[in-house]
């Protein structure tokens, strides 16, 4: 089945211009999500819209108010909404040019791709695209929806383009009342240099498919169990040691974060200088979490676990067979 466009249009730049279609870049439809049932019945709840005087009240009966006093609303019908047409509402209007690095992050909003409507469009999309592509800019437009009008950023990805929305600047809070009181003196030097080589230690090449959601992850494993009639196996909390100082805790960081050896001999193991007895970093170190484990091989893992808890507590079942 083909993705429903979000938006439908035109990509304008000067003259040029090409019809384009407008899709979400993400999708919510594979996290586990829950319905609301009745504790007793397990019916699942049907949320139905209620007016004070009439009761239940249809769906197409509803209006949209705007509350431009306390209580006091003024209705708005689609004809209203249709009445006002500015430019944006059809067409994307490209604006500006603008370094990727002068969007600050917190502007950012929801990302989306964008294709040319029909093979009549891609000839002109191929040539605003690579244009954009050799710039190494992000062209700034404007675009109608939902009901309101968005500033967009559009860049070159892949054979087509990347387009993000951008909050309004009255949506983004001051960080005045956050961090006002925050220090602003600098830190003892010798910490920071721990801080800093526990950085370099750390630095790799970003992969969102080494990040998974482990929560997802042990919330999916705990379903399967409850579906197999066993009780859901709880994934403990890493275990986390008291800190007695900054400098201790960065010193020991760096010991743990040390890369391995490169060498391949057996003996590689040995040269890691063993813990000091007062601080016991052993102990400190978090357990594995056992969900986690167990959702590279859920189904052989929680075989196994479940053969071993029948063994152990039925023992005299067992003689009898």
């Amino acid at each position: 089945m083909a993705p429903r466009a979000s938006w439908k249009g035109y990509l304008k730049l000067s003259l040029v211009s090409c019809p384009v279609r407008l899709y979400p870049a993400t999708s919510s439809s594979e996290r586990i999500s829950f319905n609301q049932l009745h504790k007793d019945t397990h019916n699942r709840i049907n949320m139905k819209p209620v007016d004070p005087e009439l009761g239940l009240v249809e769906r197409s009966d509803l209006v949209k108010g705007y509350e431009y006093e306390d209580k006091k609303y003024i209705i708005i019908d689609d004809s209203d909404l249709d009445s006002i047409r500015i430019e944006s509402t059809h067409t994307m209007n490209i604006e500006a040019f603008v370094d990727e690095g002068d969007v600050d992050v917190i502007y950012q909003d929801a990302p989306y791709y964008l294709a040319p409507d029909g093979a009549m469009a891609e000839e002109t999309f191929v040539v605003l695209r690579e244009a954009l592509r050799k710039s190494g800019k992000l062209a700034i437009a404007r675009l109608v929806m939902t009901s309101r009008e968005r500033i967009v950023t559009i860049g070159a990805r892949e054979n087509g383009m990347f387009v993000c929305t951008l909050r309004n600047p009255n949506e983004v809070r001051g960080t005045g009342e956050y961090f006002g009181t925050i220090p602003v003196g600098n830190p003892d030097p010798e910490m920071l240099e721990l801080a800093e080589k526990l950085i370099e230690q750390k630095i790799t090449k970003f992969d969102p498919k080494t990040y998974e959601d482990r929560y997802e992850a042990a919330l999916m494993q705990m379903i399967r169990e409850k579906l197999k009639g066993h009780k859901p196996i709880i994934a403990a909390a890493p275990e986390r040691g008291n800190v007695i100082n900054l400098m201790d805790a960065l010193k020991a960081s760096l010991g743990q974060s040390k890369p391995p050896a490169k060498s391949k001999s057996k003996a590689a193991p040995a040269q890691v200088p063993a813990p000091k007895p007062a601080a016991k970093p052993a102990a400190r170190r978090p357990a594995k979490p056992v969900l986690v484990e167990e959702e590279k091989a859920p189904a052989s893992a929680a075989k196994a676990a479940i053969a071993a808890v029948k063994a152990s507590a039925k023992p005299t079942a067992r003689k009898k067979a």
